[in-house]
C-alpha cells in the first residue's frame, strides 16, 4: 500500500484529534523507517496553512503545538451550535486571571494587596477547574502560601505560543465583564491537564518586561479579551509597580492550597 503525501496525513490527524498535536506526536504517526524529519513535518504544516488561507477554517500553532480551528472572525455565528450560553466570567476574576498572567509566579496574598480586596476561594477554584492556572510551588515564608501561574491551556485557548505572544501591560485598562464564547476547535475535547509536577516545563512570566511580539497573529485571543475588558489598570489598586518581586525559593511539592485571608468579597456565582 502506497502511503499518501506527508501533509495529508497530517491534516487527517489534526481533524481527528480535533487538539493541538506536537511535531513530535505528528512524527509517531509514521512507521519508523518511513518517519519524517522535523523540517519535514514543518515544512507540510507550513504547506497545510497555506490551502486554508481565505477560508473560514486556519491551522493555528500554539503552545501545545498545531492545530485547525475555525476562524476568529467567525465565531458569533459558529457559536451559535452550542444552545447554552457561554460561561459569564466577572470583573474579579478576569483581574485575577489578568494578574496571575502579567506577575506570575504570584500568590493570593499578593493579588489582594494589588487589587486591594480579597480573592475568594471560588474563583481560584474556577481558574483551576478551567485549567488555566495551576499551583507552581509555594513562598519560602510563613504560612508557605502557594504560588500560581498560567498552564500551557491557557496559552492555547488565546491562540498563544508563549507569553512573550501576551499584549503590551500598557494596552490593558479597566475590566468589565465578558462573555468568553466556547473555543472553537474542531472538536470539544480539550488537553490533557499538565502535571504540577512539570514545572520545569511549564513557561512562566520571568521577572523582566515582556518583549513586544513583532507579529500581532498570535496576540489576537489574548488581546481581544483586554480590548473588550477595555483595559485593566485604571481599576486595579495599581499598576503592577506596587509589589516588589522577591527572590524566595519555590517548593517542587505541590499541596492543596489553604488561605487563611477573609473569603467577604468577589465571590464567584456557582454556574
Amino acid at each position: 500500500m502506497s502511503q499518501p503525501p506527508i501533509e495529508h496525513i497530517i491534516e487527517a490527524a489534526l481533524l481527528a484529534a480535533g487538539r493541538a498535536l506536537s511535531i513530535d506526536r505528528l512524527r509517531e504517526l509514521f512507521d519508523e523507517d518511513r518517519m519524517p524529519g522535523f523540517d519535514d513535518v514543518r515544512k507540510a504544516l507550513e504547506k497545510i496553512a497555506a490551502s486554508y488561507e481565505g477560508r473560514a477554517i486556519e491551522l493555528r500553532e500554539v503552545a501545545s503545538g498545531w492545530r485547525l480551528q475555525v476562524r476568529e472572525a467567525y465565531g458569533p455565528w459558529v457559536a451559535r451550535l452550542w444552545e447554552e450560553r457561554p460561561q459569564r466570567y466577572s470583573r474579579a476574576l478576569l483581574e485575577t486571571l489578568s494578574l496571575i498572567a502579567y506577575r506570575q509566579p504570584i500568590t493570593r496574598g499578593e493579588i489582594e494587596d494589588i487589587r486591594g480586596v480579597a480573592v475568594s476561594t471560588q474563583i481560584v477554584k474556577t481558574l483551576l477547574d478551567r485549567e488555566w492556572v495551576r499551583i507552581v510551588g509555594h513562598r519560602d515564608v510563613p504560612g508557605r502560601p502557594a504560588m500560581y501561574a498560567t498552564t500551557r491551556q491557557f496559552l492555547d485557548y488565546f491562540n498563544l505560543r508563549s507569553l512573550n505572544e501576551l499584549p503590551p501591560l500598557a494596552a490593558v485598562r479597566e475590566m468589565d465583564e465578558l462573555d468568553l464564547e466556547p473555543e472553537l476547535a474542531l472538536s470539544g475535547e480539550s488537553e490533557q491537564p499538565v502535571s504540577v509536577d512539570g514545572a520545569v516545563d511549564e513557561p512562566w512570566l520571568p521577572v523582566e518586561p515582556l518583549k513586544p511580539l513583532d507579529s500581532e497573529e498570535g496576540q489576537s485571543g489574548f488581546r481581544n479579551l483586554l480590548d473588550e475588558l477595555n483595559a485593566m489598570e485604571a481599576n486595579l489598586k495599581s499598576d503592577f509597580d506596587d509589589m516588589p518581586v522577591a527572590d524566595m525559593p519555590v517548593s517542587d511539592m505541590p499541596v492543596a492550597d489553604e488561605h487563611d485571608r477573609p473569603d467577604d468579597s468577589d465571590e464567584e456565582p456557582v454556574n
